[in-house]
C-alpha cells in the first residue's frame, strides 16, 4: 500500500499503513469506531487476499473448427457460456444452413448465366411449366414454381434430412453420410482441419452472400447488382 500523508499543523506527515487504514475508514465513514473495530477492519483490509474473477466457461475452445483468424473464438452474446450444452445442435444447423445456402448461391450464378434443365418441371399447372420459363435468381424463381413444387422439395429434403443424411451422434458435427455413401476423406490431421475450416467459412459467407442476393433483387430486380444478370 502507498503511504498516505496528510497535513498537520501547516506539515505533512506521511502515516504508517495501519494508519492509512484507519485514516481511510474515519474519513469516508465519519463514525465513532472503537479502537477494536478499527483493528478489526485494519486486519481484515491487511489479510484479505485479492482474488481475481472467476473465468467464464465457455463451450467454445481456440482450436476449434471454425475458429479461425482474424475473429478467433467470437460469442459477443455469450450464447456458449449460458447455454453450453447447446453448442453440438449449433454447430450441426450452422453446418447445414451453410451448405444449403452455398447450394443456393450456386441455383443464382448458375441459372443466371443461362444454365437451365430441360422439359418440364410441372405438368399439373395449366399451361406446363417448363424449367426454362422459371425466372433466375431468388424472389422470381420462388413465385414461379408451383405451390405443389416446393411440398414436394420441402418434403424430401426432410425425409432425406431424417433418414440417409440423419445426423449421429457418435460422429463428428455435419458427417451426415457415414460409410453409406463412398464419400470424400482426408487421413492427414492437417489437411482435414484446413477443409473443414475452408467448408465452415464458405457457408457462413454464403448466408451472408444469399440474404444480400434476395435483399438486391427485392430492391432492384437484380440479385448480383450492380453486375449485369439475365433472368
Amino acid at each position: 500500500m502507498s503511504p498516505i500523508s496528510v497535513r498537520h499543523r501547516g506539515e505533512r506527515r506521511a502515516l504508517p499503513p495501519d494508519s492509512c487504514v484507519r485514516y481511510v475508514l474515519t474519513a469516508r465513514y465519519p463514525l465513532h469506531l472503537s479502537g477494536s473495530m478499527l483493528s478489526t477492519a485494519v486486519a481484515s483490509f491487511a489479510l484479505a487476499p485479492m482474488r481475481a474473477p472467476a473465468p467464464q466457461m465457455s463451450a467454445i475452445q481456440v482450436g476449434d473448427v471454425g475458429t479461425t483468424r482474424p475473429l478467433g473464438v467470437w460469442d459477443p452474446l455469450g450464447l456458449m457460456t449460458k447455454m453450453p450444452e447447446k453448442y453440438r445442435r449449433f454447430q450441426e444447423m450452422e453446418i447445414k444452413h451453410g451448405r444449403i445456402a452455398m447450394l443456393a448461391v450456386f441455383h443464382v450464378l448458375w441459372t443466371g448465366s443461362g444454365h437451365k434443365w430441360d422439359g418440364y418441371c410441372s405438368y399439373l399447372s395449366f399451361p406446363p411449366l417448363k424449367f426454362e420459363d422459371i425466372p433466375a435468381g431468388t424472389w422470381g424463381s420462388w413465385a414461379a414454381l408451383p405451390q405443389a413444387g416446393w411440398a414436394q422439395i420441402v418434403a424430401v429434403v426432410a425425409i432425406l434430412d431424417n433418414s440417409l443424411f440423419a445426423q449421429d451422434p457418435n460422429r463428428e458435427p455435419g458427417d451426415v453420410v457415414g460409410d453409406r455413401i463412398p464419400w470424400v476423406r482426408y487421413e492427414d490431421p492437417e489437411v482435414k482441419f484446413f477443409k473443414l475450416n475452408a467448408e465452415r467459412n464458405n457457408g457462413r459467407a454464403a448466408m451472408m452472400g444469399i440474404i444480400g442476393m434476395m435483399t438486391h433483387e427485392s430492391l432492384t430486380g437484380n440479385p448480383i447488382y450492380p453486375l449485369p444478370y439475365e433472368a
